[in-house]
């Protein structure tokens, strides 16, 4: 009840505090390519159940067909979406989730439905049993990981057989040792690390 009470708190601060920020880079990206200023892909959440995710569109209009994971110097990227991404911009419209209850400010990474099958069982029931995070110790150890996934010969599998299974340990750690205090440290962490 504490970390939702926390989450409706700062997720309303945030959307009002950011307000004109949020205005501005919507207004950018409708004049850098046009098209919605959002994106919403579907995504699993607590106990298994599907939702919508919101971000700030930062690939062509056309792009959603494509691949689900973005790797590299992506062409899809758009002039704005670049700087969006590396400052993690594109995360924000993600309180409008937060404050719908759909997530959480700090908690596992909600993940496409395609990966979520290859979660073991085990692993998946723990992983499940919280709202998933905007942020946690698996977002800010693989911070670069579109770049990582750029080297790889054939990206998905490395992020099936690599990435995955170290999200997922640190997913489960979270789920089992997790609380308010560790929640503020991941946060700190996170601002830390978009700054540097």
């Amino acid at each position: 009840m504490s970390k939702r009470a926390f989450d409706l708190a700062a997720s309303l601060c945030g959307l009002l505090l950011l307000a004109p920020l949020l205005g501005s880079i919507a207004l950018w990206i409708r004049l850098d390519s046009g098209g919605p200023v959002f994106y919403r892909q579907l995504r699993i959440g607590r106990y298994g159940v599907p939702f919508s995710i919101f971000k700030f569109r930062t690939m062509a209009v056309q792009a959603a067909a494509g691949a689900q994971l973005t790797v590299g110097q992506d062409a899809r990227i758009t002039r704005a979406g670049r700087f969006l991404r590396h400052y993690k911009l594109d995360e924000l419209p993600q309180l409008i989730n937060v404050l719908q209850g759909s997530m959480s400010l700090v908690g596992p990474r909600p993940e496409v439905p395609r990966y979520v099958a290859c979660y073991p069982p085990d692993v998946r029931r723990i992983v499940l049993s919280v709202a998933p995070g905007i942020t946690d110790w698996a977002s800010i150890h693989y911070k670069d990981e579109n770049a990582i996934l750029g080297h790889a010969a054939d990206p998905e599998r490395a992020y099936i057989d690599t990435i995955l299974p170290v999200k997922l340990e640190y997913y489960v750690r979270y789920v089992q040792e997790r609380n308010f205090w560790t929640d503020l440290r991941i946060i700190v962490n996170t601002l830390s690390a978009i700054a540097r």
